[in-house]
């Protein structure tokens, strides 16, 4: 791990990033005190192809049934106006 200053770090960016790029950690220091650390982020793994999760999920006929009325309640953030009975109150 290398540690650098904030003039250096500005001064030299481009050879730090190299170093990242390396594996290297760098630290960024200001008055010695480190305040940020350089990493090298995980390479991004490719854009996920529309239906490429065709066939491995399937629902039940039921998922489309209507909610019952208390947790329809729920999931509109209504929770005084439905008891648990799925009676309206008056």
């Amino acid at each position: 791990m290398v540690t650098v200053n904030v003039h250096e770090a500005k001064t030299h960016l481009s050879r730090l990033l190299a170093q990242v790029e390396d594996g290297e950690e760098v630290v960024i220091a200001r008055n010695g005190t480190p305040v940020a650390r350089l990493v090298q982020i995980r390479a991004a793994r490719g854009t996920p192809k529309f239906g490429s999760w065709k066939g491995r999920l399937t629902l039940d006929d039921s998922f489309f049934d209507p909610l019952p009325p208390e947790e329809l309640a729920a999931w509109e953030g209504v929770y005084d106006t439905v008891d648990l009975a799925g009676e309206e109150e008056t």
